[in-house]
């Protein structure tokens, strides 16, 4: 976990609020880990943080709210990959570098489906953020040039290989093998 809030998520917090959400946001990791997404408890991750549920819940609208949290900060703190090659290239190594990430934290990646379906404006806040997120890492591997069209058949390919997923229809793992040939048609092999 990141030692600062991230300001884009929660702004105007001061430093003891900053902290206690950082706290939340670890004790919330830990305890997802420990006990499973079905089983966790908002009063859990209080606990396990030190802090009161009412405090938590000052912070945390849900569960779901921690969860896609949990994943958006997860997302945004790898690296972006280094794409080189062709655009279809650099489209897998994208894909591939998203799904490794994922596939990192199968807690929170078996979490983050439901929770990202929740109607929770702090959810649906976030959705769009992580949104934005998948957006932005494949206008950087696509390049300038590249069809709106293209763009969009890739999210949609990816979003729906990420619900598959966390159905159980396939691993995080094997997303960026069975991405691979849609990638290739979507993009063109340049």
């Amino acid at each position: 976990m990141s030692s600062q809030v991230h300001d884009t998520t929660r702004r105007g917090l001061d430093g003891r609020q900053a902290r206690t959400v950082e706290r939340l946001m670890t004790a919330g990791a830990e305890e997802l880990r420990a006990v499973g997404h079905e089983a966790l408890t908002v009063r859990g991750v209080a606990l396990r943080a030190g802090v009161s549920s009412a405090t938590a819940y000052t912070y945390l609208a849900s569960k779901n709210h921690l969860f896609v949290e949990l994943f958006w900060r997860h997302l945004t703190e790898a690296p972006a990959v280094e794409e080189t090659g062709s655009g279809a290239d650099r489209v897998q190594a994208a894909v591939r570098g998203l799904t490794t990430r994922i596939a990192e934290e199968p807690a929170l990646a078996a979490a983050v489906t439901p929770a990202l379906l929740g109607s929770d404006p702090d959810v649906e806040r976030l959705r769009l953020r992580i949104g934005a997120e998948f957006a932005s890492r494949f206008e950087a591997a696509l390049g300038d040039g590249a069809a709106d069209a293209v763009r969009e058949a890739l999210l949609l390919a990816f979003s729906g290989a990420l619900l598959q997923a966390g159905m159980g229809l396939m691993t995080y793992d094997e997303m960026a093998d069975r991405l691979a040939p849609v990638v290739t048609v979507i993009v063109g092999k340049e």
